[in-house]
């Protein structure tokens, strides 16, 4: 298979299915990143080329039960822990304080975090390592933790919660070695797996962010949402920019990537910091939010 019948048989079909499924744009530049995504698809399909993939999901009625796959297929999962660590410091400095600064003298403080795609749980996680540590400063703080993502194979190594260990090298030494437990896997390799006072309180489900609503407690304290915006085309980005945007409280953070500050242009939303922004105000999609169902993830336990 090569780029050029990959090319002469991608059809418009497939791109709009791509793009309702997920938000990503798919332009011809992308085909060579397409076609070696196929090629454990065609193996496990018994097919040839991508002409055959297409007649099978178009003509032999196979997207139905091809579309998880499809879905694993076209959606980038580059994640670290720590990554972009200024966000995470600020998360220390000005989103934490801040919630602390509202409660009253002698009163519980609840902070409520949303990795909105969580990927293998490296946010999510390194999020719940800052938490718990200010709650170690200020014992008034309660804090959980929502992980989601469109892929469920993912999402598994999330809730497992295992990693090699070279990739918990960003990590802090002090907070990898007091959340991270060692352990090694079946040929000797060391591993590290998160401590069950942070699994306890950080929950992952699958979500896809292109659904008209999101099944998420509102008044969030903070929402990262970092570096997925960029694979949308702007009236896809708009749209979920607004819809995350409602469900923080009035003067929570939403983060996106250092590359996608241009990107957000909704009202109600002040950037504060590079790639982070506060609600401020009324949103447009304020005026839906009594007409919504009530949501179904909630964040994770708050002992």
């Amino acid at each position: 298979m090569s780029t050029q019948i990959l090319r002469s048989r991608y059809p418009a079909r497939f791109r709009q299915i791509v793009h309702e499924a997920t938000g990503i744009h798919l332009p011809e530049s992308k085909d060579g990143m397409v076609e070696s995504r196929l090629r454990p698809r065609l193996v496990a399909l018994g097919l040839t080329d991508a002409g055959e993939y297409f007649r099978y999901l178009f003509e032999e009625n196979g997207l139905e039960t091809e579309l998880a796959s499809l879905i694993e297929l076209v959606t980038t999962n580059k994640t670290d822990f720590f990554r972009e660590v200024q966000h995470y410091n600020l998360l220390q400095d000005m989103m934490i304080p801040a919630a602390l600064r509202t409660g009253r003298a002698g009163g519980r403080v609840s902070f409520k975090f949303w990795s909105a795609a969580a990927s293998t749980g490296a946010e999510a996680w390194s999020a719940a390592m800052v938490l718990a540590e200010a709650q170690a400063r200020a014992p008034e703080l309660d804090w959980a933790v929502l992980g989601t993502d469109i892929s469920r194979r993912v999402l598994k190594t999330a809730v497992r919660a295992i990693y090699p260990e070279a990739e918990l090298i960003p990590v802090p030494p002090m907070l990898r070695d007091r959340y991270a437990m060692v352990g090694r896997d079946k040929d000797g390799l060391p591993l590290r797996r998160i401590v069950p006072e942070l699994r306890q309180r950080v929950r992952f489900e699958e979500m896809n962010l292109m659904d008209r609503t999101y099944p998420v407690d509102r008044n969030l304290d903070a929402i990262f949402l970092r570096n997925v915006l960029i694979y949308f085309d702007p009236p896809t980005q708009a749209r979920v920019i607004a819809t995350i945007a409602s469900h923080l409280r009035p003067g929570g953070h939403l983060v996106v990537g250092h590359a996608e500050s241009m990107i957000v242009r909704q009202s109600g939303l002040k950037q504060v910091a590079p790639a982070v922004f506060e609600r401020q105000g009324k949103l447009e999609t304020d005026a839906m939010a009594g007409h919504l169902t009530q949501p179904s993830m909630h964040m994770g336990a708050m002992p």
